[in-house]
């Protein structure tokens, strides 16, 4: 037996190490020395995405020795006058789950510079704090590395971007660099995305540029292009001649609470569907790459996106949930949807006639983002089980992140691989969960799942948040989870045309009450795209 390969008993499903594809996913410049010490600044430190993601994530990467007091030091810059002990402290309450020797060494790493964003002097002194630090950790000039995470509003972007480059970059190239991380959102359509684009792209390289889009960092959207191309088994299923439709869903369980000022002037699509879900029917949906290298991965996800066709209007069906414009924030007449249900079709060979079915919203009756992948009907079904459903196959992103099939097959034991970053496994099942056979005497079958669930396989391991994986992947020069320029455009060149009528008025939200599954007209969409739901079965997470 090969050593990659595991010995099964009947109801066991086991696992073993593989060897370590990583190495293959690094940048170009993978063999540059980087023997200087790293600094790491957060740029609006005070805000609340600061506090509550990017601190946690630097202090969970601290914890797991990826950052180390000897090398790294991190600065904190926003307008707000206060002090390095009270940023600290504001910050203290966000880092869980760890002593508070722990807690209180990595603050210690934590310096405080208050300046504004488009003048001069408050960068010549976050320059100045950053080269006395590099100077006490005896950095050879040129070989120290500064990491920018802009946890601030798009429109400063620009004035930020420029005082860097005139005040805090890198002095030369002896194997040292400087980068900088922008959060979304990317724009407001495809003028205002490229018009951004060009006021960094003067500044910058696109190797420095990390454009973060967190659900690329989630473990089970990391774990798409292992499921598709490392298994044999998805590789002749996984086209136009098997699979029915795809849906991308997102759905929360609460409205826009407090937010809806700032959720108004973006609306559903710009914040989770032109972006995140967009990112994932890439994953889905690309081609294989050459291999693991970064840019021929986003080569991939580019092809994807100019071969979308243009949005049909009969695709698409927009809400707002009952008491959004109840919100004082928010305009008594607006229009924005708060849910967007949207048929995107891709014109290739592989996904000619295959509906993706985009939806999210807020105010819904659950909590979860999911991809689900809906095979076509059985030619010549003699077992008369189509009422119960078709095939499906299920990422679940969140919560409780698990990998089930929905198959239909006789009651025995059945084994099949699938590969989890790093660490691929078989698993056996001696109740197939699945679609099986009723016990009894009579030849029927009924509905269960195939599953993997990463709360019970992986009990004692801890996985990591989108932010740590993103900002590791940024200190290792690993662009692969980041969105380059050209695939930030086409993906507003889907877009834009449907948020201009939307924006303009000619297509209107229609109302659906909180605690929903969204209107009707959704479901009907659903249907006429070509969706069966299986009504009665319910996916239920293993007991740990």
């Amino acid at each position: 037996m090969a050593a990659d390969q595991l010995k099964m008993g009947s109801g066991q499903w086991l696992m073993e190490k593989r060897a370590s594809f990583k190495g293959d996913s690094l940048s170009d410049n993978e063999n540059a020395p980087e023997t200087g010490c790293l600094s790491i600044v957060v740029l609006g430190a005070s805000g609340d995405l600061a506090k509550k993601k990017t601190f946690p994530a630097l202090f969970n990467l601290y914890r797991q020795r990826f950052l180390t007091s000897n090398d790294v030091h991190i600065f904190g810059y926003a307008r707000t006058k206060i002090s390095d002990d009270q940023l600290r402290n504001r910050i203290r309450g966000y880092l869980t789950g760890s002593k508070e020797t722990e807690v209180s060494d990595f603050l210690q790493l934590i310096k405080y510079v208050s300046g504004s964003y488009d003048t001069e002097e408050g960068f010549r002194l976050l320059d100045k704090e950053i080269s006395e630090h590099e100077i006490s950790k005896k950095s050879v000039e040129g070989s120290s590395r500064r990491l920018f995470y802009f946890a601030l509003p798009p429109s400063v972007y620009p004035s930020v971007c420029r005082m860097i480059k005139r005040c805090c970059m890198n002095k030369s190239d002896l194997g040292g660099w400087t980068r900088i991380v922008v959060e979304k959102p990317f724009g407001k359509d495809l003028d205002s995305a490229e018009e951004l684009s060009s006021q960094i792209g003067e500044l910058f390289d696109e190797s420095q540029i990390y454009r973060i889009d967190h659900y690329l960092g989630k473990e089970l959207v990391q774990n798409l292009l292992v499921l598709r191309f490392a298994n044999r088994f998805f590789l002749p299923l996984w086209n136009r001649d098997n699979i029915d439709n795809v849906q991308i869903v997102f759905r929360e369980d609460f409205g826009t609470e407090g937010r809806g000022g700032y959720f108004d002037e973006y609306g559903i699509i710009r914040d989770i569907i032109q972006n995140h879900l967009l990112q994932v029917l890439c994953l889905v949906a690309m081609e294989k790459p050459v291999s693991l290298k970064p840019e021929y991965i986003r080569d991939e996800k580019v092809k994807v996106l100019q071969s979308v066709l243009p949005i049909n209007d009969e695709e698409v069906v927009l809400g707002q949930y009952d008491g959004y414009r109840d919100d004082p924030t928010v305009p008594e007449h607006s229009n924005t949807p708060t849910f967007a249900t949207v048929v995107l079709r891709i014109h290739n060979e592989r996904w000619e006639g295959v509906p993706f079915i985009l939806k999210a919203g807020k105010a819904l009756n659950s909590r979860k983002a999911e991809i689900r992948v809906q095979f076509k009907d059985v030619p010549g079904d003699i077992f008369k089980c189509q009422k119960q459903g078709r095939n499906e196959f299920v990422i679940r992103l969140q919560p409780l992140e698990a990998i089930y099939m929905k198959l239909t097959v006789s009651n025995s034991d059945i084994s099949i691989m699938i590969a989890i970053p790093e660490v691929p496994f078989i698993f056996s099942v001696e109740d197939i969960a699945c679609n099986v056979k009723q016990p009894g005497l009579e030849m029927s079958t009924v509905q269960s799942e195939l599953d993997l669930s990463y709360g019970q396989r992986y009990q004692n391991v801890t996985i990591p948040e989108a932010y740590e994986r993103l900002i590791l992947d940024t200190i290792r020069g690993d662009q692969q989870h980041f969105v380059r320029r050209d695939e930030l455009k086409a993906a507003w060149e889907i877009f834009t045309p449907l948020l201009h009528r939307i924006d303009n008025g000619e297509m209107k939200t229609l109302p659906y009450k909180p605690g929903s599954r969204g209107p009707a007209e959704a479901d009907e969409l659903l249907a006429k795209a070509g969706y069966v739901q299986t009504h009665g079965y319910i996916w239920i997470p293993p007991t740990l």
